[in-house]
């Protein structure tokens, strides 16, 4: 005897249980169930809800987007801004090499034209130590050995480059002489006394000649 609530019994031995009328005691009929609609409705739980435009807003999407794009453009700025702080550190670096390099050259050139100047100047001490010792003993060959002396050194100071400025006699020029003094004079502006010579290397002063100028009344 099949047992219809059985789980093990096959499908078609499960008998659905018959309602009776209390009254009449005749079998109440029973709506059947409609399988496709069930499986529809099984099927339709399974699959995705439409997606709902209304939900869609274009402009959020829109700032979304747009953070987006400034975001990259930090991130480009800050490789930039990397890499321009790497080049500035190389170019300090070289500016750095290029400050010491031009220093060791700067004070090397000072070196060698001292050394020069020194050089050039060695035989006027030379002159000077044999005019002192000749006016030591004849006071009156000082005199023309110092002179002599005095043309060496000039000829010196224009191998190096120097011309000498400031004698009796020239035109005032506030550029390359300095006026100690003014005095009556013929003319005006006209060096009548220099009292030490001035030097200048081409357009370059190097030291004003100091001398007594005269005006004119």
């Amino acid at each position: 005897m099949t047992n219809p609530n059985d789980p093990n019994q096959p499908h078609d031995a499960r008998k659905t249980p018959i309602d009776l009328d209390s009254e009449t005691g005749d079998e109440v009929n029973q709506p059947e169930t409609d399988v496709v609609d069930l499986e529809a409705s099984a099927a339709a739980a399974n699959e995705p809800e439409d997606f709902d435009s209304s939900v869609f807003d274009p402009a959020m999407f829109g700032q979304v987007q747009e953070m987006m794009d400034k975001l990259q453009r930090v991130d480009d700025l800050e490789r930039e801004n990397n890499d321009l702080k790497g080049r500035l550190g190389r170019l300090a670096a070289d500016f750095e090499s290029f400050r010491r390099r031009t220093a060791d050259d700067a004070s090397e050139a000072r070196s060698k034209g001292t050394a020069e100047a020194a050089e050039a100047l060695m035989p006027v001490f030379d002159d000077v130590s044999r005019a002192i010792e000749m006016g030591s003993g004849d006071p009156a060959k000082l005199l023309p050995g110092m002179q002599a002396v005095q043309s060496k050194v000039l000829s010196v100071f224009e191998k190096l480059g120097l011309s000498a400025t400031g004698q009796e006699g020239e035109a005032f020029d506030p550029q390359w002489h300095e006026a100690l003094q003014v005095v009556p004079g013929d003319e005006d502006d006209v060096v009548v006394q220099v009292f030490q010579r001035g030097f200048r290397m081409n357009d370059r002063l190097v030291r004003p000649a100091r001398v007594v100028v005269s005006k004119k009344e």
